[in-house]
């Protein structure tokens, strides 16, 4: 079975920062794309950075690059989201998620960790 379970979700005031953690078990990790999306009250979920199976590749949505960071440890099945310079916009639940790379689709999805940034 399949579990993704983030963490490091918390309150920052703007300006600070918060690393969140996805550690993953269930799928061979290393073979998977992994991914972070997030979801604000009453918005549509939206893609914030991912990451190649190898780590060679990261990719952002424009809002977050330069601010946050995506990396990945394959020893440890876990993928991490550093984020700095937070603003209240970035106030929202943070989602992991795995696909397979050479598919389209994100198949596994972890429950979310909730990260709040005050102004």
């Amino acid at each position: 079975q399949v579990q993704l379970v983030e963490s490091g979700g918390g309150l920052m005031q703007t300006g600070g920062s918060l690393r969140l953690s996805c550690a993953a078990s269930g799928l061979r990790f290393s073979t998977y794309t992994m991914g972070w999306f997030r979801q604000a009250p009453g918005k549509e979920r939206e893609f914030v950075a991912a990451i190649g199976y190898g780590a060679q590749n990261t990719y952002y949505t424009n809002s977050v690059k330069g601010r946050f960071t995506i990396s990945r440890d394959n020893a440890k099945n876990t993928v991490y989201l550093q984020m700095n310079s937070l603003k209240p916009e970035d106030s929202a639940v943070y989602s992991c998620a795995a696909k397979v790379f050479y598919e389209d689709q994100y198949k596994y999805w972890g429950q979310g960790t909730q990260v709040t940034v005050s102004s």
